[in-house]
Order: structure tokens, then C-alpha cells, then sequence
């Protein structure tokens, strides 16, 4: 097992590139099992959720190819409708490999999916749509299993009960390939999910968004585009970064970003006193901070409003920001458990429930921490570069899963970070 060695504090200043989004990528990884031809994806990631995406294409019958962020993948005979729980069980975004099989081949049987322990974060609402479809659906020893009537899917208008993403993800997947049009409403409508959606448009796919639902017009196929297509930047690994700048008082320009879609987040950062610029035309957003940031108070909520990836992020920035900030997630049950870890290294934070009051230290101090989860390792890696000592992030297995080359990138900044191996207690 790996951990990250920080020694703090640290100054940064520098320039870096983001890279694709994961959310983005992951789901249309997945709709490439709906596509005649070969599909060529570019901006793609170096990241172990990549990775088991790829692996499950390739298992389900997929030619896949991934070297220097070009993802290519060819389908030229038929392919395995079963999604086992050895790959699946990796993590959650497995289970968007759902609608694409039921769609192509009429029956599907993925299991439930594994990932980060933020939550239970049902498929309830997956299932439900594709009942809304015609399809059998039973779950049954661990598997989604899901059968296409004789005629076909047909579309249907649909309300979803709570707005999902990748519920809204398999749904678009799912109800391209039905007969006739799906109206998907209370639909996520997050940059990600447009992501999709201009992929699966390139492919010839019909689909129209509107402020409160999303249309589709099925078609009988799909064909790979003629170009390379490019994913957006990753919004959360851009936030991470930036709010990072801001806690050690540094400066920061990221490329390979769209600034709009992280408009209302930039907002709150120049409320707690960041100098920032933007370049639409670029792709850049480039921040300096010269005093200790001031308490910001968050509440997350679906796109535009703050995302919930970016919250123990922002934790952090509040425990060495000048005030008392409310954090208050709304989005996953279970997503503070890096609470404590940060009060180790001597955060001063009070949770109750989905709330936590955070009231800003001078500095904090190095300690051993813990990861619980993807986004909780970003946030102990950013307390670890303001804090006094030499702080160690163990189980860093969870940050390789979104942020590719973190210890690179932080180490152009001016961090003094080492990647080792963790040694075992005997």
C-alpha cells in the first residue's frame, strides 16, 4: 500500500494542465458499447477508474485501446450482456454499462456496484426508467438484470423522482435506441451529462435539452463520428487545485478548463478573497491569494450550485480561513468523514448530521491521516500542504482513482511531495 509524504508549508506558484473530466469520460466510455465503428476519444485521463472502464468494455467483447489519452474502441461483433461483480465492484460508475447493453442487445445483467463509501446512492431510479421502457427488470443475487420486450424498448415520458446523474446517464443511453421519443424530466443536466450528450449526438443520436427536461428522438443506429472527440476538463480536479492555491496563500493558473462551469464556485472564491481571471477563448483560470482567506459558508446542490465533489475540499479551506463557516451537504448522507481526519491535524470542526461548523486556525499541524474516500484524500493532500510538518496521507489508493500524477503536478507548484510505500505494523 502507497501513501503521500507532504512536507508543509508550502508556497505555490505555477502553472498546470487539467485533464479530462472522469465524469464525463466514464459515461461515455460506456456508450461506445452503443456505436458501430471504431469511436476515437481524446483528453481521456490516466486514472484507475479508466482503467477498470476499460477493462469491463474489453470484457464485455469491446476492442479498446488507451496510450497518451486517446481512448479508442471498435465493435465489430456481437458482445457479452453480463457485467460481473469482479469488475463492477470497482466502482459505481459500472452500472452505466446498464442502458447501453439493454439497448443493444435487448437484456442486460450488471451487478450492483461498488466505489466510494459516501452514501448508499440507490439505483432505484435506473431501474424504474427502464421499466418506463418496457423492460423486465428484477434484481437478483446481486444483479441488475434487465430484458427488452419482443418489439423492442419504447419510449416514454419520464419524471424522475430525485435528480441523479448517472440515473440520467443510463436513461439517455438506455432511450436512444427505443422507438419513438423520451421525455426525461427532473433530468440532471450537469456539464458532464452534456458531455454525453454531444457525444452520443456526433454518433447521430437526437437530442434536445431544455431548462426542465431532457427530449429523445430514438434512432435505429448509431456510427462512430468522424473526428476525434474531446472531453471537457475536469471541474473538480480544477477546483481542488484552486482552492489549494488559496489555502497557502499562492498563486495558480490552470489550464484546459472552461471557467463557465465553475462560475458559481469562482464566485464564492472571490468572497473569501482570491483574485481571480478568467479566458473563455484559453481555457484558463488563473487565481492569486495575498491574505488568509476569509470564512465562506457552502450548501451543496446540483449543478450550477456548489458540487458536492468540491465540498471536503472547501472544508479544508474553511478550517484555515478567518471566521466560522456552515458547510452543509445535501447531496450524499455520508460525505464528512474527513472531518475528523482534518481534526487531527488540528481543525477545529463540529458535524452534526449533514452539517458542519468550522471555525478557522492560524495553521494547522501535521499528523497521520487517513483517506475515506476520493474527494476526503484531495482535501487531508491540500490541509497537509498549509500544515506545519511532515503529514502523511495514507490509503491514497481512493485519490488515484480522479487526480492523475497529483504529487507530479503539486511538485511543479513548489510542494515538497514524495510518493513511498507504506510500511506494514508487524
Amino acid at each position: 500500500m502507497q501513501q503521500l509524504v507532504i512536507q508543509g508549508p508550502s508556497k505555490w506558484d505555477g502553472e498546470i494542465q487539467i485533464e479530462g473530466a472522469k465524469n464525463a469520460c466514464l459515461p461515455i466510455m460506456a456508450a461506445t458499447l452503443l456505436v458501430q465503428g471504431e469511436v476515437r476519444i481524446n483528453n481521456v485521463p490516466s486514472l484507475c477508474d479508466i482503467q477498470s472502464m476499460l477493462a469491463l468494455l474489453k470484457d464485455l467483447g469491446a476492442q479498446a485501446k488507451y496510450k497518451d489519452k486517446l481512448l479508442v474502441t471498435n465493435i465489430e461483433q456481437d458482445i457479452c450482456s453480463v457485467a460481473s461483480y469482479d469488475l463492477v465492484k470497482k466502482m459505481r460508475a459500472s452500472i452505466l454499462v446498464l442502458g447501453p447493453l439493454l439497448a443493444r442487445t435487448g437484456f442486460a445483467k450488471v451487478s450492483l456496484p461498488g466505489g466510494c463509501a459516501i452514501g448508499a446512492r440507490p439505483v432505484d431510479q435506473h431501474i424504474k426508467f427502464m421499466k418506463a421502457l418496457g423492460a423486465d427488470v428484477v434484481v437478483s443475487e446481486g444483479f441488475v438484470v434487465a430484458k427488452a420486450p419482443e418489439a423492442g424498448l419504447q419510449g416514454c415520458d419520464f419524471h424522475f423522482d430525485v435528480i441523479t446523474v448517472t440515473g440520467t446517464e443510463n436513461a439517455i443511453m438506455a432511450a436512444v435506441l427505443a422507438r419513438g421519443k423520451s421525455i426525461l424530466r427532473n433530468a440532471s443536466t450537469e456539464p458532464e451529462v452534456l458531455c454525453l450528450i454531444e457525444f452520443l449526438v456526433s454518433c447521430g443520436a437526437k437530442i434536445k435539452v431544455a431548462e426542465s427536461f431532457i427530449e429523445i428522438e430514438g434512432v435505429s443506429s448509431l456510427t462512430a463520428p468522424r473526428s476525434v472527440f474531446t472531453v471537457i476538463g475536469d471541474r473538480m480536479e480544477a477546483g481542488t487545485y484552486l482552492i489549494g492555491a488559496m489555502m497557502v496563500r499562492g498563486s495558480i493558473k490552470v489550464r484546459g478548463i472552461q471557467p463557465g462551469i465553475l462560475e458559481h464556485v469562482l464566485d464564492l472564491m472571490r468572497q473569501a478573497g482570491a483574485e481571480i481571471k478568467v479566458d473563455e477563448d484559453e481555457k484558463t483560470i488563473s487565481l492569486v491569494m495575498k491574505r488568509r482567506p476569509k470564512a465562506v459558508s457552502i450548501c451543496t446542490n446540483v449543478y450550477p450550485g456548489f458540487p458536492t465533489d468540491l465540498q471536503a475540499q472547501w472544508m479544508s479551506l474553511a478550517a484555515v480561513s478567518e471566521g466560522e463557516s456552515l458547510i452543509t451537504e445535501t447531496i450524499f448522507e455520508n460525505r464528512m468523514m474527513h472531518a475528523c481526519e482534518l481534526m487531527r491535524m488540528g481543525a477545529q470542526i463540529e458535524v452534526q448530521g449533514n452539517k458542519a461548523r468550522v471555525r478557522g486556525v492560524e495553521f494547522l499541524t501535521a499528523a497521520p491521516v487517513m483517506a475515506s474516500d476520493l474527494r476526503a484524500s484531495a482535501s487531508l493532500v491540500l490541509a497537509a500542504c498549509c500544515a506545519i510538518g511532515e503529514t502523511l496521507v495514507q490509503r491514497i489508493y481512493h485519490i488515484d482513482r480522479g487526480y492523475a500524477d497529483i504529487e507530479g503536478k503539486l511538485s511543479k507548484l513548489g510542494v515538497n511531495i514524495v510518493r513511498q510505500l507504506q510500511l506494514m505494523e508487524v
